[in-house]
């Protein structure tokens, strides 16, 4: 974390380094062989110009911005401090805007900055668990800024059959050139505007559970360990899945061929 803060720190650094990584992003991308489950759900809200909020793992965000439509305006919601700066130059490189700041630290500005580029239009991104965890558990921020701008959760994650599991608070995963690869988009989470406190945590809920199952479900696609979790999940992961989770079925269980023992 230092040496990445030392970049962060020093433009004449972080630019060339943000170039570099944005270049990786997309060979890792043009030279694999990556599928997309579940990718009508976010292409329903883009093809008609309806913003929403993405949220996924600290540890999936390399690959996401590869993921975005081009061309849709989003607004990724970044931390000031640590690697904020790098990651604000690298998702440029996508064409993704930065709102820099917290949900959890003097998290009232950043939240309002984030509602105002939603009504204005934009997209939002949001990782739940970041910008210093605890790693794969969701906090409230993200619920607050749906409920304030009235646009849904929709969750994603990726994973990939060869890859590096840095050894980072949020155990981020970069994936290797040539590699297969997966792409798991979860059902929408509308929270109203006038949700009580126990509508906020059912709906933290839904999202950590979602989240925790689509990137279970691209792990056990890329032949990787089930789960990869910093921390032990909750014991709602015990549940058979179908069995009062608040995500639907086919989300879980379609596209399941094991992209790991393809030719």
């Amino acid at each position: 974390m230092g040496d990445v803060r030392a970049i962060s720190n020093h433009g004449w650094l972080r630019r060339p380094i943000s170039r570099l990584a944005a270049s990786y992003i997309r060979l890792v991308y043009r030279s694999g062989d990556w599928r997309t489950i579940n990718g009508e759900v976010p292409a329903w809200f883009w093809d008609r110009g309806k913003p929403f909020l993405t949220a996924f793992w600290h540890g999936r965000l390399l690959m996401m911005p590869r993921c975005w439509r081009q061309g849709v305006p989003n607004r990724v919601l970044v931390s000031e401090h640590g690697e904020g700066p790098l990651i604000t130059d690298i998702i440029g490189h996508f064409g993704l805007g930065a709102v820099r700041g917290s949900t959890t630290e003097g998290g009232a500005t950043a939240v309002r900055a984030m509602v105002k580029a939603i009504k204005r239009g934009a997209c939002g991104t949001i990782t739940p668990d970041g910008p210093h965890g605890p790693p794969m558990r969701a906090a409230e921020g993200i619920i607050t800024v749906a409920r304030m701008s009235g646009v849904p959760i929709l969750p994603i994650s990726f994973s990939a059959v060869n890859c590096v599991r840095l050894k980072g608070w949020d155990r981020l995963i970069v994936p290797r050139l040539f590699t297969r690869g997966v792409v798991i988009w979860g059902r929408p989470i509308h929270v109203r505007r006038r949700a009580s406190q126990d509508e906020v945590r059912t709906a933290r809920d839904a999202l950590e559970f979602q989240l925790h199952a689509i990137t279970a479900q691209a792990d056990r696609i890329c032949g990787q360990p089930v789960p990869v979790a910093p921390e032990p999940l909750p014991e709602i992961w015990d549940r058979p899945f179908g069995q009062d989770v608040p995500i639907a079925q086919d989300t879980l269980m379609a596209q399941e061929a094991p992209l790991a023992q393809e030719e």
